[in-house]
Protein backbone atom coordinates (compact mmCIF):
# COMPACT_ATOMS: atom_id res chain seq x y z
CA UNK A 1 0.00 0.00 0.00
CA UNK A 2 1.54 3.25 -0.83
CA UNK A 3 0.17 6.84 -1.15
CA UNK A 4 -2.75 7.46 -3.40
CA UNK A 5 -3.45 10.72 -5.53
CA UNK A 6 -7.05 11.96 -5.99
CA UNK A 7 -8.42 13.94 -7.76
CA UNK A 8 -11.69 16.10 -7.07
CA UNK A 9 -13.71 17.16 -9.97
CA UNK A 10 -16.50 19.69 -8.26
CA UNK A 11 -18.34 21.04 -11.05
CA UNK A 12 -21.67 22.48 -12.91
CA UNK A 13 -23.46 19.72 -14.16
CA UNK A 14 -25.73 21.00 -17.12
CA UNK A 15 -29.51 19.84 -16.66
CA UNK A 16 -30.01 16.52 -18.76
CA UNK A 17 -27.28 17.10 -21.07
CA UNK A 18 -25.79 13.58 -21.25
CA UNK A 19 -23.42 14.46 -23.98
CA UNK A 20 -22.59 17.63 -23.04
CA UNK A 21 -21.58 17.15 -19.49
CA UNK A 22 -19.23 14.48 -20.99
CA UNK A 23 -17.74 17.35 -22.94
CA UNK A 24 -17.23 19.55 -19.71
CA UNK A 25 -16.56 17.03 -17.90
CA UNK A 26 -13.77 16.08 -20.21
CA UNK A 27 -11.97 19.55 -20.37
CA UNK A 28 -12.14 20.04 -16.59
CA UNK A 29 -10.28 16.54 -15.76
CA UNK A 30 -7.76 16.73 -18.99
CA UNK A 31 -5.02 18.67 -17.69
CA UNK A 32 -5.04 15.38 -15.18
CA UNK A 33 -3.43 12.75 -17.42
CA UNK A 34 -0.09 11.34 -15.50
CA UNK A 35 -1.13 13.17 -12.23
CA UNK A 36 -3.39 11.13 -10.27
CA UNK A 37 -3.94 8.05 -9.70
CA UNK A 38 -8.52 8.29 -9.15
CA UNK A 39 -10.69 10.76 -10.19
CA UNK A 40 -14.10 11.45 -8.55
CA UNK A 41 -16.92 13.15 -10.24
CA UNK A 42 -20.15 13.62 -9.04
CA UNK A 43 -23.68 11.69 -8.40
CA UNK A 44 -25.42 11.77 -11.99
CA UNK A 45 -23.02 13.64 -14.07
CA UNK A 46 -24.48 13.29 -17.22
CA UNK A 47 -27.35 14.57 -16.26
CA UNK A 48 -28.32 16.70 -12.30
CA UNK A 49 -30.11 14.64 -9.70
CA UNK A 50 -33.76 13.92 -11.67
CA UNK A 51 -36.30 11.72 -11.91
CA UNK A 52 -37.25 12.93 -15.11
CA UNK A 53 -33.36 11.92 -16.27
CA UNK A 54 -35.35 8.19 -16.25
CA UNK A 55 -35.84 8.74 -19.59
CA UNK A 56 -32.54 9.43 -20.52
CA UNK A 57 -31.27 6.13 -18.86
CA UNK A 58 -28.67 4.29 -20.58
CA UNK A 59 -27.74 0.97 -20.96
CA UNK A 60 -24.22 -0.77 -20.06
CA UNK A 61 -23.55 -0.89 -23.74
CA UNK A 62 -23.85 2.97 -24.16
CA UNK A 63 -21.78 6.26 -24.05
CA UNK A 64 -21.49 7.18 -21.10
CA UNK A 65 -19.79 3.56 -20.21
CA UNK A 66 -17.60 4.13 -23.20
CA UNK A 67 -16.40 7.48 -22.11
CA UNK A 68 -15.37 6.26 -18.53
CA UNK A 69 -13.38 3.56 -20.13
CA UNK A 70 -11.53 6.02 -23.06
CA UNK A 71 -10.93 8.58 -20.30
CA UNK A 72 -9.72 5.96 -17.69
CA UNK A 73 -6.90 5.11 -20.28
CA UNK A 74 -5.74 8.50 -21.34
CA UNK A 75 -5.15 9.30 -18.17
CA UNK A 76 -3.82 6.30 -16.61
CA UNK A 77 -6.02 6.60 -13.50
CA UNK A 78 -9.10 5.32 -12.24
CA UNK A 79 -12.36 7.30 -12.39
CA UNK A 80 -16.15 6.96 -10.81
CA UNK A 81 -19.03 9.04 -10.66
CA UNK A 82 -22.79 7.95 -10.58
CA UNK A 83 -25.13 7.72 -13.68
CA UNK A 84 -28.69 6.53 -14.27
CA UNK A 85 -28.75 3.31 -15.83
CA UNK A 86 -31.11 0.53 -17.14
CA UNK A 87 -30.78 -2.94 -16.79
CA UNK A 88 -34.01 -4.78 -17.73
CA UNK A 89 -37.05 -3.14 -16.58
CA UNK A 90 -35.19 -1.27 -13.81
CA UNK A 91 -33.33 1.87 -13.71
CA UNK A 92 -30.57 2.43 -10.79
CA UNK A 93 -28.41 5.21 -9.86
CA UNK A 94 -25.33 3.44 -10.71
CA UNK A 95 -21.62 4.53 -9.26
CA UNK A 96 -19.14 3.47 -11.94
CA UNK A 97 -15.57 2.74 -11.03
CA UNK A 98 -13.10 2.01 -14.05
CA UNK A 99 -9.22 1.14 -14.50
CA UNK A 100 -7.38 2.10 -17.09
CA UNK A 101 -7.43 -1.62 -18.37
CA UNK A 102 -10.94 -0.61 -19.13
CA UNK A 103 -11.99 -2.87 -15.93
CA UNK A 104 -14.99 -1.82 -14.45
CA UNK A 105 -17.17 -2.03 -10.94
CA UNK A 106 -20.32 -0.82 -10.38
CA UNK A 107 -22.24 -0.16 -6.83
CA UNK A 108 -26.04 0.78 -7.06
CA UNK A 109 -27.30 3.22 -4.96
CA UNK A 110 -28.83 1.37 -1.50
CA UNK A 111 -30.45 4.21 0.14
CA UNK A 112 -33.07 5.80 -2.20
CA UNK A 113 -33.71 10.13 -1.29
CA UNK A 114 -37.68 9.36 -0.65
CA UNK A 115 -37.94 12.46 0.51
CA UNK A 116 -37.65 13.94 -3.37
CA UNK A 117 -39.62 10.64 -4.82
CA UNK A 118 -36.65 8.61 -6.21
CA UNK A 119 -37.77 5.53 -4.69
CA UNK A 120 -40.71 5.84 -7.05
CA UNK A 121 -38.83 5.91 -9.88
CA UNK A 122 -35.27 4.16 -9.18
CA UNK A 123 -34.58 0.73 -7.96
CA UNK A 124 -31.97 0.19 -4.91
CA UNK A 125 -29.55 -1.56 -4.91
CA UNK A 126 -28.53 -4.28 -2.32
CA UNK A 127 -24.54 -5.15 -2.07
CA UNK A 128 -22.32 -3.07 -0.72
CA UNK A 129 -19.12 -2.94 -2.34
CA UNK A 130 -15.46 -2.04 -1.95
CA UNK A 131 -12.80 -2.12 -4.83
CA UNK A 132 -9.05 -2.89 -4.95
CA UNK A 133 -7.35 0.09 -6.86
CA UNK A 134 -3.43 0.63 -6.38
CA UNK A 135 -3.22 -1.05 -2.96
CA UNK A 136 -5.85 0.19 -1.34
CA UNK A 137 -9.67 -1.17 -0.75
CA UNK A 138 -11.74 1.49 -1.77
CA UNK A 139 -15.36 1.65 -0.34
CA UNK A 140 -18.22 3.04 -2.95
CA UNK A 141 -21.06 5.29 -1.91
CA UNK A 142 -24.02 7.49 -3.09
CA UNK A 143 -25.22 10.54 -1.80
CA UNK A 144 -27.69 9.81 0.67
CA UNK A 145 -26.11 6.73 1.72
CA UNK A 146 -23.73 9.07 3.84
CA UNK A 147 -26.91 9.22 6.55
CA UNK A 148 -26.82 5.56 7.21
CA UNK A 149 -23.62 4.66 9.02
CA UNK A 150 -24.49 0.75 9.10
CA UNK A 151 -24.41 0.16 5.84
CA UNK A 152 -20.66 1.92 5.83
CA UNK A 153 -19.45 0.62 8.77
CA UNK A 154 -15.90 -0.24 8.52
CA UNK A 155 -14.88 -4.10 9.46
CA UNK A 156 -11.78 -5.08 11.24
CA UNK A 157 -10.24 -7.51 9.29
CA UNK A 158 -7.16 -9.01 11.46
CA UNK A 159 -5.69 -10.46 8.26
CA UNK A 160 -5.07 -7.44 6.71
CA UNK A 161 -2.62 -5.14 7.69
CA UNK A 162 -4.42 -2.55 7.36
CA UNK A 163 -6.76 -3.79 9.95
CA UNK A 164 -10.05 -2.65 8.25
CA UNK A 165 -11.89 -3.92 5.06
CA UNK A 166 -11.51 -0.62 3.48
CA UNK A 167 -8.86 2.02 3.75
CA UNK A 168 -10.86 4.85 1.72
CA UNK A 169 -15.00 5.69 1.39
CA UNK A 170 -15.92 7.94 -1.40
CA UNK A 171 -19.30 9.81 -1.67
CA UNK A 172 -20.43 11.31 -4.65
CA UNK A 173 -23.31 13.62 -4.35
CA UNK A 174 -25.78 16.14 -5.94
CA UNK A 175 -26.47 17.38 -2.15
CA UNK A 176 -28.43 21.45 -2.08
CA UNK A 177 -26.69 24.11 -0.17
CA UNK A 178 -29.42 23.94 2.39
CA UNK A 179 -28.08 20.85 3.88
CA UNK A 180 -24.62 21.53 3.96
CA UNK A 181 -23.97 21.28 7.45
CA UNK A 182 -25.10 17.70 7.71
CA UNK A 183 -23.20 17.35 4.38
CA UNK A 184 -19.67 18.51 6.04
CA UNK A 185 -20.64 16.85 9.78
CA UNK A 186 -21.45 13.63 8.29
CA UNK A 187 -18.35 13.27 5.99
CA UNK A 188 -16.29 13.78 9.25
CA UNK A 189 -18.12 11.72 11.13
CA UNK A 190 -17.80 8.75 8.54
CA UNK A 191 -13.95 9.29 8.25
CA UNK A 192 -13.89 9.20 12.29
CA UNK A 193 -15.83 5.93 13.01
CA UNK A 194 -14.44 3.93 10.54
CA UNK A 195 -10.48 5.07 11.12
CA UNK A 196 -10.51 6.17 7.45
CA UNK A 197 -9.93 8.69 4.86
CA UNK A 198 -13.25 10.08 2.95
CA UNK A 199 -13.63 11.70 0.01
CA UNK A 200 -17.11 13.69 -0.60
CA UNK A 201 -17.33 14.87 -4.04
CA UNK A 202 -20.64 17.38 -4.64
CA UNK A 203 -21.73 19.66 -7.37
CA UNK A 204 -22.04 23.14 -7.77
CA UNK A 205 -24.86 25.93 -9.47
CA UNK A 206 -28.36 25.93 -9.66
CA UNK A 207 -30.26 22.56 -11.21
CA UNK A 208 -33.25 22.19 -13.69
CA UNK A 209 -35.20 22.27 -10.22
CA UNK A 210 -34.26 25.48 -8.98
CA UNK A 211 -32.01 23.42 -6.00
CA UNK A 212 -29.02 25.31 -5.20
CA UNK A 213 -25.68 23.27 -4.39
CA UNK A 214 -22.80 24.89 -2.50
CA UNK A 215 -20.47 22.25 -3.30
CA UNK A 216 -18.23 22.05 -0.31
CA UNK A 217 -16.14 18.68 -1.58
CA UNK A 218 -13.94 17.53 0.54
CA UNK A 219 -11.05 14.76 1.43
CA UNK A 220 -10.93 13.94 5.42
CA UNK A 221 -8.78 12.30 7.23
CA UNK A 222 -8.91 9.41 9.47
CA UNK A 223 -9.08 11.66 12.82
CA UNK A 224 -11.71 13.70 10.94
CA UNK A 225 -9.66 16.84 10.21
CA UNK A 226 -9.72 17.96 6.21
CA UNK A 227 -7.11 17.67 4.08
CA UNK A 228 -8.85 19.62 1.63
CA UNK A 229 -12.11 21.14 1.36
CA UNK A 230 -13.41 23.41 -1.43
CA UNK A 231 -15.82 26.59 -1.78
CA UNK A 232 -18.71 27.23 -3.96
CA UNK A 233 -16.83 27.06 -7.39
CA UNK A 234 -16.02 25.08 -10.25
CA UNK A 235 -12.79 23.50 -9.67
CA UNK A 236 -11.04 20.28 -9.72
CA UNK A 237 -8.03 19.43 -6.45
CA UNK A 238 -5.89 16.69 -6.66
CA UNK A 239 -5.00 15.38 -3.10
CA UNK A 240 -2.22 13.11 -2.22
CA UNK A 241 -3.80 10.69 0.40
CA UNK A 242 -0.98 9.02 3.04
CA UNK A 243 -0.94 5.38 3.36
CA UNK A 244 2.13 5.00 6.26
CA UNK A 245 -0.08 7.79 8.15
CA UNK A 246 -3.39 5.76 7.97
CA UNK A 247 -1.76 2.28 8.97
CA UNK A 248 0.65 3.71 11.95
CA UNK A 249 -3.17 5.90 13.24
CA UNK A 250 -4.54 2.35 12.91
CA UNK A 251 -1.76 0.94 15.03
CA UNK A 252 -1.84 3.48 17.88
CA UNK A 253 -5.63 3.35 17.96
CA UNK A 254 -6.76 0.13 17.16
CA UNK A 255 -10.44 1.05 17.92
CA UNK A 256 -12.33 -1.48 14.92
CA UNK A 257 -10.78 -4.66 16.93
CA UNK A 258 -13.59 -3.53 19.27
CA UNK A 259 -16.39 -2.49 16.91
CA UNK A 260 -19.68 -4.94 17.23
CA UNK A 261 -20.19 -7.74 14.89
CA UNK A 262 -23.33 -8.21 12.68
CA UNK A 263 -24.80 -8.90 9.36
CA UNK A 264 -27.20 -6.86 7.51
CA UNK A 265 -30.47 -8.51 6.24
CA UNK A 266 -33.05 -6.86 3.80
Amino acid sequence: MHDLRVSIVQGETRWHDPAGNREYYGHLIAPLRGVTDLVVLPETFTSGFSNDAIAQAETMDGPTVAWLREQAARLGAAITGSVQLRVGDAVFNRMLFVTPDGTLVHYDKRHLFSFAREHERYAPGRERVVVDWQGWRILLQVCYDLRFPVFSRNRFDPARTSQADYDLALYVANWPAVRSYPWKTLLRARAIENLCYVVGVNRVGTDGNGLQYAGDSAVIDFLGHPVSECTDEEVVVTTTLQAAELLAHRQRFPALQDADRFHLDD
